[in-house]
């Protein structure tokens, strides 16, 4: 690639080519989960009370203090989106606007100024366009998309940075588990919590994730993939997965925790919940304890449970174990609610059936 012009006259953003691509070193067909990386990332600064306009400069390593407020005291949030080629070749995100405005709640809980929706949307089009060849054409791999905002001033004590760094950067992805559609094996671990009611379980911040790798690497460990969080109060009500929001299908309903404060409120459970209910499905968000859970399997009122998320999309649970308690699902295939799901979702996504809800955002012009 050639270096082109600072300038882009259709959208105010500075934009510095990278002089040569590395896609060549990358197999696209199977790329991974996070590990390689796009030619480009956009760069958004905080200051003087404003965010700056976007940059989009070759990906690169970039230099920080040791005494980055950020580093001190986890003034950071996040997201996770994806970009999608169809069988056209046209460049398709899905539920941008829902992420960028998940991304604008969680800096208000680490006061963190929000960017106007329009300039995250506008340089993410502008970002993938560069590098669309970056975006894989098998099925089921995507390009994943990842913002993050993190406090920049160099300073010791404890209170809000007065400056902040957006970075966008863009990785090409296979299926987030290494075995797709194969369902998971889920344990609790009592021992510990991830969120608690009042704190910052409902927002990507990186601290809810930091405190759930001791546990979940103590039950992968013993053969499981994830642990299944229960609530910090009375280690009795289901919340989530370390990695998805989590449903039970019943005979009668489909049954999810509630969003209410120590839960991330995922972009596809709401996508989940959206389709349930339209396929005719009675969808409760309620609490559920794991003896009630128990209590379903053992009289064959538990049909099927699946995990949703951006990574993942859907993923069939094959087995929970609670205390010693085993309950065990198919441990090979989805079961076909969880199999229609995926299906339309992912359909969606790569355009291949009917977007009844206005979910697929064109980035192409």
């Amino acid at each position: 690639m050639s270096t082109t012009g600072p300038q882009d006259n259709s959208f105010d953003v500075y934009v510095e080519r990278v002089k040569e691509s590395r896609i060549g070193d990358v197999d696209l067909d199977n790329p991974g989960f996070g590990t390689n990386f796009s030619d480009h990332m956009a760069v958004l600064n905080y200051s003087d009370g404003q965010w700056q306009k976007p940059n989009i400069v070759p990906f690169a390593e970039f230099k920080c203090s040791p005494s980055l407020i950020s580093l001190h005291y986890g003034q950071t949030v996040f997201e996770g989106m994806k970009a999608f080629k169809n069988s056209r070749g046209e460049v398709i995100m899905f539920r941008p606007r829902e992420h960028i405005e998940r991304l604008n709640r969680s800096s208000r809980r680490l006061c963190i100024p929000e960017i106007h929706p329009e300039t995250i949307l506008q340089t993410l089009k502008k970002l993938i366009r560069i590098d669309r060849e970056w975006i894989p054409v098998k099925r089921g791999n995507s390009l994943y998309i990842r913002p993050l905002i993190f406090g920049s001033d160099n300073f010791l004590g404890v209170r809000p940075s007065h400056t902040y760094t957006c970075i966008i950067i863009t990785s090409p992805v296979g299926l987030y588990y290494k075995n797709g559609l194969k369902p998971v094996r889920l344990a609790t671990n009592c021992h510990y919590i991830r969120a608690a009611m009042g704190g910052a379980g409902d927002v990507k911040t990186p601290a809810n994730y930091g405190v759930t790798l001791y546990p979940a690497r103590e039950v992968q460990e013993n053969g499981f993939d994830q642990v299944l969080w229960l609530d910090a109060k009375e280690q009795k009500y289901i919340e989530e997965v370390g990695t998805m929001n989590i449903f039970f299908k019943l005979k009668d309903s489909l049954v999810t925790p509630p969003a209410m404060g120590t839960i991330l409120p995922g972009i596809t459970r709401d996508s989940v919940i959206r389709l349930a209910k339209e396929w005719g499905m009675t969808v409760i968000e309620r609490s559920i304890s794991i003896d009630e859970v128990i209590h379903a399997y053992a009289s064959g009122d538990l049909e099927e449970v699946f995990g949703s998320g951006t990574a993942a999309v859907i993923s069939p649970v094959g087995e929970i174990v609670h205390e010693g308690r085993s309950l065990k699902m198919d441990a090979e295939n989805a079961g076909p609610f969880t199999q229609r799901l995926y299906d339309e979702i992912t359909g969606i996504q790569y355009g291949d059936r009917e977007d009844r809800y206005g979910w697929r955002f064109a980035v192409d012009p």
